[in-house]
């Protein structure tokens, strides 16, 4: 797994501590460009995994980075889903069959029509989990994409019905059909680890925010660490600044020696600050091997 990923939050004007600068951002983004430039110095910069939703902004990258494969060699994609939003407009812009169509991938569509029917009918919840993902890979297709990960809405979602079988069957389905590892974004991680280990998915991929300040961390930084050392995950630590509650060395410094942190998340927009947080966490990895030997 990689030890560093870029995010897609800042293209879509989320910023959890200032709304001026979330609509700036907002406002920026609106031209493919300035994306496509700002995943280019992070790219430069050495970090090749980008974690993203499966917003149509997105999809355009998808569909640009295709056009381009020597452009962007070693460079990988890590979607999210469901984005929840893209079928309620679909379905209002469309009908419901249409929409349907415009999802489905394109060389299985009939087979994932009738898997869709008899899942409706019978109430089959696997064969309407698995038809959603295939749906949300379709603009993925010849791409590189290591991890999938099923977003906090859906996660923490799960967690609350208590209905933990569907943690399996998007794992097992995200196995077998594209060779990829499951990951899940969650608020509650001491909440899910048990609850994927009691279904089976072992030493699993967690997203969730880990920060000095233990900003939007269920339970605080103690509870991660009790359900860590109970329950084995790999980590990825995302909102590590507190959106830029904390400064970038000390939340860096910090992060980087929580033992259960195997990669870190974050998203910028300048060239400056890609460059300068990717330095930050080797400079940071490299003191606690140095101190480790």
């Amino acid at each position: 797994m990689d030890r560093i990923f870029f995010g897609d939050n800042q293209f879509f004007g989320v910023n959890h501590m200032s709304e001026e600068k979330a609509r700036q951002q907002l406002m920026r983004f609106q031209d493919i460009d300035a994306i496509m430039q700002v995943l280019h110095y992070a790219h430069s910069a050495g970090v090749h995994g980008f974690m993203c939703t499966t917003h149509e902004r997105m999809i355009e990258v998808t569909e640009i980075v295709k056009r381009e494969p020597e452009k962007w060699a070693g460079f990988s994609f890590y979607p999210g889903m469901p984005y929840a939003h893209k079928y309620a407009n679909a379905m209002t812009e469309l009908g419901p069959f249409e929409a349907l169509k415009q999802f489905l991938p394109s060389g299985g569509l009939i087979d994932a029509m009738m898997r869709g029917s008899k899942a409706l009918f019978t109430q089959d919840v696997e064969s309407v989990a698995t038809l959603l993902v295939d749906a949300e890979m379709k603009a993925f297709e010849g791409l590189n994409t290591p991890i999938i990960f099923l977003q906090n809405v859906v996660t923490d979602l799960i967690l609350g019905l208590g209905y933990y079988d569907a943690f399996r069957i998007f794992a097992d389905h995200v196995k077998k059909k594209y060779g990829a590892e499951p990951g899940f974004f969650t608020m509650n991680l001491p909440m899910l680890l048990p609850a994927l280990d009691k279904v089976g998915v072992k030493n699993p991929i967690v997203c969730a925010n880990v920060n000095k300040i233990a900003f939007r961390m269920s339970g605080g930084i103690d509870a991660y660490r009790r359900a860590t050392d109970e329950w084995p995950a790999r980590v990825i630590a995302m909102s590590v600044l507190a959106s830029g509650a904390i400064p970038a060395r000390e939340a860096i410094e910090w992060v980087v020696n929580e033992p259960y942190v195997e990669s870190i998340l974050f998203g910028a927009s300048s060239r400056g600050n890609i460059e300068s947080t990717v330095s930050l966490i080797r400079e940071a990895d490299a003191k606690r091997a140095a101190v480790a030997a």
